[in-house]
């Protein structure tokens, strides 16, 4: 025949859009053309294809060939097609059988020898292939990646005679048989590297427990960089949809990414608002996405730009980032944990009257204002971490290890998983009304505080998801006085 369809993937965001690579063999000169925006890795994929296909024995066709990439709006980049369309020049110029070919789907690049080559975006790909109930085959490099969506059929093939051999009937190529991975966090630190610092401890184990971001502040040394890096060692684990999830992530931005680990993200701050936001002309995602169902880290918070703060305040809210472009609108996921670190005047040891400090009140007011009102509303836990005392960094006293508190917040998070199907941060005013009830006496110091801290819609729900999260830790379905005059005391004006 002189007409070949193959299936194959494209990469939009975190979706991989079907593609139809269309071959049509006719009389004429010989060339070849390829339609359907392809971009500059695409447009090259001729040349290879053309050699593999040579060098794996087969003829490679002297006639006209035009190669359609279907929608032909959708632009196509990475070198994922070449596979496909040397499949789809063998059919159509009578090579190959047709025979199940519309049963699978196709992804890798080919060397000159015709060799299979490692291709990016595999795992996004392999989800949008499972929920289509095609059979993918792909690269061997690949299948360690692709293996972790469960029910798809992968056919795994180094060679592209191999996979001209499986549809000759000459020898077939087997199913992999790799179970998938099970999510495992494997964490490098421990919270009982920590002396003293009971309070900021306490509020680190309820950020755990509800999701919730946390801001410290306090002169350099104080633990404050450590203590928000051992914030992944004592979250819940992740489960196998959102270990997907955040994996499928990594596999688009060609990230390093160790299969059940929560992703903790910590930018230095000359980075951009692209940076973090993601984008290009081929929108990729940044640091906030890439901190999904993770941790995002902000050491010295007033030194990045605050137009770079700025872009934190709508994910805070929404939990996703949407990139718009002249032609299409690409949304990002960003349910990450922001944790953030600030010193509290340009020197350092502006707290508690610290003789050292030689800032005037007008620095301090300046180089605390380059954090926005805004912005400082929407962090749930506000907390003093002051200098460590001879006593506590020579106690003997050994701290409690991140194993220990981690099984509390599990619990914790479990119970609100149970009652609610999500965690505490995520809980909207409504759900608030009906999972968040107050005893009377704590509603009137609800009252009292909001009054005189002149506490903002936003500022006091946030107080009481942070006081429904302590109920939890505490195993109290009702939140209770107690409960909700801690929340209030991680919301209070820091002491200078």
């Amino acid at each position: 025949m002189s007409f070949a369809k193959i299936y194959t993937r494209g990469v939009l965001g975190l979706n991989a859009p079907l593609i139809e690579v269309e071959v049509h063999v006719s009389q004429g000169l010989p060339s070849l053309t390829i339609v359907g925006l392809p971009e500059a890795a695409v447009r090259e994929s001729k040349d290879r294809v053309r050699s593999a296909i040579i060098n794996s024995g087969f003829q490679f066709p002297t006639k006209r060939l035009t190669i359609n990439l279907a929608p032909a709006d959708l632009p196509k980049d990475g070198s994922r097609l070449d596979l496909p369309i040397a499949l789809g020049i063998l059919i159509a110029s009578g090579q190959l059988p047709e025979t199940n070919i519309e049963q699978f789907e196709f992804v890798g690049e080919l060397a000159l020898d015709g060799q299979l080559r490692h291709v990016s975006s595999v795992l996004t790909i392999a989800l949008a292939c499972q929920k289509q109930q095609h059979k993918l085959m792909l690269p061997t490099d690949n299948i360690n990646e692709a293996s972790q969506v469960q029910g798809l059929q992968l056919f795994p093939a180094t060679h592209l005679k191999e996979v001209c051999s499986h549809f000759l009937g000459h020898t077939l190529l087997t199913v992999a048989t790799i179970p998938p991975t099970l999510p495992i966090a494997i964490h490098n630190t421990d919270l009982a590297d920590i002396k003293g610092q009971l309070r900021p401890r306490r509020a680190l184990e309820i950020a755990a427990a509800g999701g919730h971001s946390l801001l410290f502040r306090g002169p350099p040394g104080t633990g404050k960089t450590l203590l928000a890096s051992r914030l992944p060692s004592i979250l819940p684990p992740l489960n196998q949809e959102e270990s997907l999830a955040v994996a499928s992530i990594h596999s688009i931005a060609q990230q390093p990414y160790q299969f059940g680990q929560r992703p903790y993200r910590s930018p230095h701050h000359t980075a951009s608002a692209i940076a973090l936001v993601g984008g290009g002309s081929s929108p990729k995602p940044g640091e906030i996405t890439l901190a999904h169902h993770g941790v995002l880290f902000l050491d010295e918070l007033p030194e990045f730009d605050r137009k770079v703060l700025e872009v934190l305040r709508q994910p805070l809210e929404s939990k996703e980032i949407i990139i718009s472009r002249a032609a299409r609108q690409i949304t990002f996921p960003a349910q990450f944990q922001l944790v953030a670190a600030m010193n509290p005047c340009p020197c350092g040891y502006a707290f508690n009257q610290d003789s050292r400090c030689q800032c005037s009140a007008e620095a301090i007011k300046r180089y605390q204002n380059r954090i926005s009102g805004p912005l400082l509303d929407r962090i749930d836990l506000h907390i003093d971490v002051p200098p460590l005392s001879h006593q506590d960094l020579q106690s003997d006293l050994i701290p409690e290890n991140s194993e220990t508190v981690r099984q509390r917040v599990t619990q914790a998070y479990t119970q609100q998983m149970q009652r609610q199907g999500m965690s505490n941060h995520l809980l909207s005013t409504t759900q608030l009304e009906k999972f968040a009830s107050v005893c009377p006496q704590g509603s009137h110091i609800l009252a009292l505080a909001q009054q005189r801290l002149n506490l903002s819609a936003r500022g006091y729900h946030r107080i009481l998801r942070v006081a429904r999260t302590i109920a939890d830790l505490a195993q109290s379905e009702q939140i209770q006085t107690l409960h909700l005059s801690e929340a209030l005391s991680y919301r209070s004006p820091f002491q200078l």
